[in-house]
């Protein structure tokens, strides 16, 4: 099972905001940091802002932060919002999906993939924010 970039990103992202949350970030110093292309990074981050996942500060000393604290961030969930669809395979264009046992499966597997996800929450993923904090500033781009 593999992810899109677009949740990829949209984790990086969190996981940037969250192991900075003492300062606003910009979309221009995640992009490079995580070198990442500018433009798609503002479509992931307009689309968490959205969901409410991160928050917009506008004006000439904005940025974006954090927009629930991370406890609150499950991960299943952003999965799922952050995923078009989870067809595994195209079992809807198959002439014997109807009596496949491989359909059942798939979903089964699909079904346990993400309950992993839904263990976790965004503060899992920062238990070790002083060294992301760090490893951040130092991958910083000057």
């Amino acid at each position: 099972m593999k992810l899109t970039l677009f949740t990829d990103y949209s984790m990086r992202v969190l996981i940037h905001l969250g192991g900075r949350p003492e300062r606003l970030c910009s979309i221009a110093e995640i992009a490079r940091t995580h070198a990442i292309s500018q433009n798609h990074l503002m479509k992931v981050v307009n689309q968490l802002v959205r969901a409410g996942y991160v928050e917009s500060v506008r004006g000439r000393f904005g940025g974006i932060r954090l927009g629930r604290p991370p406890e609150e961030i499950n991960i299943g969930a952003l999965v799922r919002h952050t995923e078009d669809g989870f067809c595994l395979v195209d079992c809807g264009n198959c002439v014997i999906a109807p009596a496949c046992g491989l359909t059942s499966v798939l979903k089964e597997a699909l079904a346990a993939f993400l309950a992993v996800f839904d263990r976790y929450t965004l503060a899992d993923l920062l238990t070790r924010r002083d060294d992301i904090a760090r490893l951040l500033m130092a991958s910083a781009p000057a």
